[in-house]
């Protein structure tokens, strides 16, 4: 069992001790998509959400879970956030667009910042679907990932996908 950090000599979870690593500049960049109609994206557009800006309120959520991402994530530590900001890009394809969302988190720490980035972008995303189901309940939020991170004993991460 020793191989797994998080488990104890007993087999049981426990949280990782990062009291000896050093405190670095860290960051995450996190992404998700959410596939949306033609008649979400010109109803967005022409401001006829009627609970208000989808954007500006997925936002807001998605820096609130960056905060509170060790609250629900059971082996994450709870660490201060120094930055937090998101990209909204919508990408036309057929006869539907594509809502690419980005979260770049950063912090100065023992731990890095990639699980409070993919809550980010998670919670962002079920916020806009939320803001949005009245008009259409068939979006998809599909393809969450680690897009890069920098900082810590392990060094930088880019994703090729």
């Amino acid at each position: 069992m020793s191989n797994f950090s998080h488990w104890n000599e007993e087999g049981r979870s426990k949280m990782v001790d990062i009291s000896q690593k050093n405190s670095t500049t860290r960051t995450a960049i996190a992404q998700s998509t959410i596939v949306l109609s033609n008649k979400l994206f010109e109803a967005i557009q022409n401001g006829f959400i009627k609970k208000g800006d989808p954007l500006q309120v997925a936002q807001i959520a998605g820096i609130m879970a960056a905060k509170k991402t060790a609250d629900v994530i059971p082996m994450c530590h709870p660490i201060v956030l120094q930055g937090s900001d998101f990209t909204f890009n919508y990408q036309k394809r057929d006869n539907e667009y594509d809502l690419i969302i980005q979260a770049t988190i950063k912090c100065s720490g023992q731990t890095g910042v990639e699980m409070e980035a993919l809550t980010a972008v998670s919670i962002a995303a079920l916020t806009f679907y939320d803001m949005c189901k009245a008009v259409d309940k068939t979006m998809v939020i599909k393809d969450t990932f680690l897009v890069q991170k920098t900082g810590g004993k392990s060094g930088d991460f880019f994703n090729k996908m």
